[in-house]
């Protein structure tokens, strides 16, 4: 199929946006408690398909939880014990780009975890998982995948584009040599960790737009019926006009103006 354009993607993630609102206020209404894990290649385009699923809502009942390297102490840790922190609790939705499959992702391929590191979480894993979602989290695992030739486009367009500079690091650079490995590493992880209680979702992400799509539409038809009428709230009228701001102590800065024009 080809690329979907950026206005029809706007007109077919538009009705999605209401169903996600609706998931939230359904969620805030029932207390449920959701968290989806988002992993996949480098440029694969995690970063992109969180922001869709978050950006209708709001920041105080969804959060994204993207982990930095951990750090000296939380090394000695149990492995999961830095992720236990970042669990949804009632009513809420919590994203992770990236999570606990880091070990058996980047840490494996790049040497960061011994092998023996690595078949021990796969084998805690499962077990860790099956005790969230005993406990009654909504985990949901979906799994971006991307062609090495679109990879090498984005990697070359992070490159190129000082907004997106950022996001190319010599760990990605690193794994352009390594992306077979990566598909081993996978297939393993896979095998190990998808689980009729908490399986894993592929989805395509050559086509980026398409890809945010099909993952939303994907969450949504797999979450129970989240209709909850909205609050009835209503706006009584002012009863005078509405007033204008008023200073005395600061004043607003001077407004930004477009160097091109002189209005």
């Amino acid at each position: 199929m080809k690329h979907l354009k950026r206005k029809k993607f706007e007109a077919l993630y538009a009705p999605l946006e209401q169903e996600l609102v609706a998931m939230a206020r359904w969620a805030a209404a029932t207390g449920a408690r959701i968290m989806v894990l988002f992993e996949g290649r480098d440029t694969a385009g995690k970063g992109g398909a969180i922001q869709a699923v978050a950006q209708p809502l709001n920041p105080r009942q969804c959060r994204i939880a993207a982990l930095p390297k951990p750090s000296t102490r939380e090394q000695s840790q149990w492995y999961f014990q830095r992720y236990v922190a970042h669990l949804p609790a009632a009513g809420e939705v919590v994203l992770f780009d990236r999570s606990w499959y880091n070990r058996a992702g980047v840490e494996k391929v790049m040497g960061f975890a011994a092998p023996a590191q690595v078949d021990a979480f796969l084998k805690a894993a499962p077990v860790f998982e099956q005790q969230l979602i005993d406990d009654g989290i909504l985990l949901f695992k979906y799994w971006l995948t991307t062609d090495q030739e679109q990879q090498e486009l984005r990697f070359q367009e992070r490159l190129e584009d000082p907004l997106k500079r950022w996001k190319l690091s010599p760990v990605d650079v690193a794994a352009r040599e390594k992306y077979d490995a990566y598909t081993l590493a996978r297939e393993e992880m896979l095998e190990a960790t998808h689980t009729k209680a908490a399986p894993w979702t592929l989805i395509d992400f050559n086509d980026q737009r398409r890809g945010r799509l099909t993952l939303i539409r994907d969450l949504l038809d797999r979450l129970p019926d989240t209709h909850v009428d909205p609050e009835a709230i209503e706006l009584p009228p002012l009863g005078h006009a509405p007033s204008k701001e008023g200073f005395t102590v600061l004043k607003p800065i001077a407004a930004y103006k477009d160097a091109k024009r002189t209005d």
